[in-house]
Parts: structure tokens; sequence; C-alpha cells
């Protein structure tokens, strides 16, 4: 864990949880597993205790049996690599919304806001919203949101979350197991008894303690699934953004039909593979061929020339591993993650110092070893320009100088100064540089004009919905002045540049962890 890494998550923790859970959980990541006592240091007792509750609520605090062992007081354990999927939450929604429409989208994002929550609290909840934003006289079953929520766990985008007893064990153990190891029933659906529509939203109706009697009301309503809690599955959507990854590099290096080929193995194999695996489950042929969607209606003698085409190629996507059922194929994951790591990198290099810099990445990628004379003739570029661009690129630690002398002294004349690229150190070496780059979009936010533009939009809320007068209501939108009024446009419009950087940002960063991650499974 990085400086920049614990920086970045206290960050995130104080945008998305207030300044009282940053100050315990950036304690915790530095500090490292703590017991309550050593935890309370400059806070009172209750203000720990409601922060470690919000952080174990959402997965970024683990907590179990002290390091004396049994009886020894419980110590708490932040996850670094949990707080930092907070920003990939946008990415997580949409992908549900594109795979399960405004449903599924709706119940990821409510559960992904609470951290976990029971089936029928989901439905009800998301069912409410869907029909306050329906036309008048309509709403949405529970049955259709019941459909939507089991979709999600038969594709194991949501799982159960573990029992209290295994989330105590597991803060002390080194290396944790699979949801389905720890917790046989963890893609297992509860009958629930859910009978009914979502109810329209009434704000000047209701008060604000006939609504907390409502929820209270609805809380205590059995259904059936007391207990059971769902969380999302964070790897399952990570899979799902490698698959995506591998598709669209098959896409644009070969074509369209070959890529639907690797999309089909990619699913047929997406809930059998684990996270880990080097490569996807064995398919036949047959099986591709029956597999495939009907509008590409491709033969087979021609769908056995794709194969041969895919298991030719240099990126090494697809593998033959046997000869039963007209040959058996397999999608090599970890190679795959490699070239797109690599091909990143490439990129990197060639925005940042141009092509002709990118070329001699390219070519000690390559050649693994190379002297200055030989950069210069491989590459063909002038000896001077080839020099400089080393040495920039040296000085970056993009490039790093391996000397090998030919005699004990190390004199320089007697001795081979070699050129080489390491790709595992240069991805995290950028992987650090794209945190950078999220801390410096957080930094940039100006709060304070912001959160007085939404105060003001809150009370007009307020007062639309209690039949206020207009003269009222252009009273409060004068809160803001004219110059104020032109800086909150340009201060959205350079939010909204900020908040499609990250996410491209974001991109980069799945790449490069998956690839590091990778590299420690083999």
């Amino acid at each position: 864990m990085t400086a920049q890494e614990v920086r970045l998550c206290g960050l995130l923790l104080q945008e998305h949880f207030g300044e009282v859970v940053e100050r315990i959980g950036t304690h915790l990541l530095r500090a490292g597993a703590q017991n309550l006592r050593n935890i309370v240091v400059t806070l009172s007792l209750l203000q720990v205790k409601k922060s470690l509750c919000v952080l174990v609520q959402h997965g970024a605090c683990e907590f179990g049996s002290g390091r004396r062992g049994p009886g020894s007081p419980v110590e708490y354990r932040a996850s670094c690599e949990r707080v930092l999927r907070v920003l990939r939450y946008p990415r997580y929604i949409y992908t549900a919304k594109t795979l399960y429409g405004d449903t599924g989208e709706l119940i990821v994002e409510e559960v992904l806001q609470r951290g976990h929550m029971t089936m029928s609290n989901t439905v009800k909840t998301v069912a409410d919203r869907l029909t306050h934003n329906m036309e008048e006289g309509r709403s949405m079953e529970y049955s259709e949101v019941v459909s939507a929520f089991s979709k999600l766990v038969e594709t194991h985008f949501l799982q159960r979350c573990p029992p209290v007893a295994e989330m105590g064990t597991a803060a002390t153990s080194t290396t944790p197991a699979t949801p389905a190891e720890s917790n046989p029933d963890c893609y297992k659906l509860p009958h629930v008894t859910l009978t009914g529509r979502g109810k329209r939203r009434r704000s000047s109706d209701d008060s604000e303690e006939q609504r907390r009697g409502k929820k209270a009301k609805m809380d205590s309503e059995s259904c059936g699934d007391e207990g059971i809690y769902w969380q999302v599955n964070f790897e399952r959507f990570h899979q799902h953004f490698r698959d995506q990854a591998i598709i669209s590099a098959v896409a644009s290096k070969l074509d369209q039909t070959s890529s639907e080929i690797v999309r089909t193995m990619l699913r047929m194999s997406e809930v059998t593979t684990t996270q880990t695996a080097a490569y996807t489950q064995p398919l036949s042929a047959n099986e591709i061929f029956r597999s495939l969607p009907p509008n590409y209606s491709i033969s087979r003698p021609i769908l056995d020339q794709y194969l041969s085409l895919l298991v030719d190629d240099p990126m090494e996507f697809v593998g033959k591993s046997g000869d039963s059922g007209g040959g058996m194929y397999v999608v090599n994951l970890q190679r795959a993650l490699a070239n797109l790591a690599r091909a990143t990198l490439e990129s990197v290099v060639q925005e940042r110092f141009g092509s002709r810099s990118a070329r001699i990445f390219r070519l000690l990628l390559r050649k693994r070893h190379l002297e200055q004379k030989q950069v210069e003739d491989f590459a063909m570029i002038p000896a001077k320009e080839a020099k400089d661009m080393l040495y920039t690129l040296l000085s970056e630690n993009l490039v790093q100088l391996q000397e090998i002398p030919k005699t004990p002294d190390h004199a320089p004349s007697r001795t081979f100064y070699l050129y080489t690229v390491n790709q595992l150190p240069t991805a995290r070496l950028l992987l650090q540089h794209c945190y950078k780059v999220h801390i410096q979009t957080k930094l940039y936010y100006e709060q304070r004009l912001l959160e007085k533009s939404q105060r003001i939009e809150a009370i007009l809320a307020s007062l639309q919905a209690s039949g206020a007068e207009p003269e009222q209501l252009t009273e409060v939108e004068e809160m803001i002045t004219a110059p104020e009024r032109q800086q909150l446009e340009a201060l959205r419009h350079h939010i909204n540049k900020l908040d499609s950087t990250e996410n491209q940002v974001d991109e980069t960063v799945f790449l490069l962890e998956s690839y590091i991650f990778s590299t420690k499974t083999k």
C-alpha cells in the first residue's frame, strides 16, 4: 500500500462518508489492525463505534480476533482495495443498466449505496423509485423487480453476505477464499413472499414522523428473508470488464466475427471460470458452433478457419488444448491481460513522448536487451535523437539500464550497457501515476459554490411541492447572483470533463490492476 493509495482512500471516504469516518479509515490504513482502545485517540467512543459501523456496513473494514488469539480484544482492519472500488461505482451501475435495464441499474445502485440489503427491502425500494418516475396511474409490480434481482443473482453479480463468524475469521486469513468456497449458499435465492406494487412518494402529504413510521412498519413486515443480506459481487463485475476488454481487442485486431467467437467462448464459461484462473474451461468446436448467436450464420468449416486464425495469432488470446470434439479451445486470460497491459504502456509512451519514443519502447519490449547502437540501427533513428529519447525514458523510469562488466573492476570501457523494459514494474509505476490523477481531480472540486447551489435547488423543490407562489420561487432563485451563476456554469462544465477523465483513467487502472493481480496468481 503506497502513500498515494492511502491519500486517495482518505479523499474518497471524506467525500462519501464525512470527515470523522475519513479519520478512522485513514488511521486504520496507516496503522494496520487495531483494537477499539487504540483507535480511540482524539474522537469520542461513540463516534468511533459509529464510524466503524459505517465502514463494516460497506465492506471497507473487517474485524476478527486479536493477534494474541481467542479471548483477546477484537481488532479492526481497513481494506484499501475495497475503498478504491468506490471509484468504479458508476461503471458498475452503468453495466447493470446495460445488461438488465433500469430495474437492474437501481438494484445495484441501492445495494452499493447501503453496503448490503435484504432482497425484500431492495425490491420494495426499487419498485417505489420506479413508480415515482412513472406516469400518474401506473406503478411497478414487485414481481418484475424480483425477476431482475433473480437474474443478477443467477449471473453472480449479486451474492449473499458471508455469516458474521466467517467475516470475523476472514480478517486473520492470508489467502481469502472465493465466495462459493466460504459460503456454498451465496447464490441461493430465499423464498420471499412479496405481492403488490410500488408506492408513489408524496412529500406534501405526510410529515417526517409519519414517513419514518411507515418505513419502520415496512421494515418490520415479515417477507421470509430476515437476516439474509445481499452485496455486490465486485469480482464478477471485474470479470465482465476483463471479458469486454478482450473482446474489443480481438475486434480491433482481427474482425467482428472473430470477436463474436471469443465472446461466445467467454459467455459459455463466465460462471465456471474463477477470478484467478489462467484459462477458461476447455470448449469443443462443436459446443462453440451450437452456442453462436443465430444472426451469425457461419458454416462449421468457416468456424474452424476462424479458430485456427485465433490460435495462430501472435496475441495468443485463444489456445488449443486438445483434439476431441473437433478440437478443444480455451481463452488464455493471463496472456490476454499481459498483451492489454503492454498495449496500454505503449499508448501512454506514445501520447507523452511521441511516436519515435514509442517505437524505441516497443523495440525494447520485443528484443528485451539492446545497446544504444543497436537501438539506433533497429529503430532507424539518428544517434543524437535516439540518445535523447532513451535518456528521457530512462529519467521517467520507463526504461532501465543494465550494466554487464567484462572485468571485475567495472571499468566503463570494458562494460556493456544494455537498455531494457521490465513490464511489471513499469505497469506498477503507471498505476501510481493514475492514482495521482484521481487525487488531483478530487482536490480540484470547489465545494462551497456547489453546496450553495444544491441548497437553493432543494429549497425550490420543497416550495414547488408545497404549492408556493411564483414570486417566492423567483425570490429564492435570485439568491444566486449573475456572476455566481456564470462561475457555476463554468464549474459544472469543468466537473463534467473531470468526471469523463476519471472514467477514462479508471479503465487504465482496471487493466493494470488486473495484469498485476494475474502475475501474482501464476
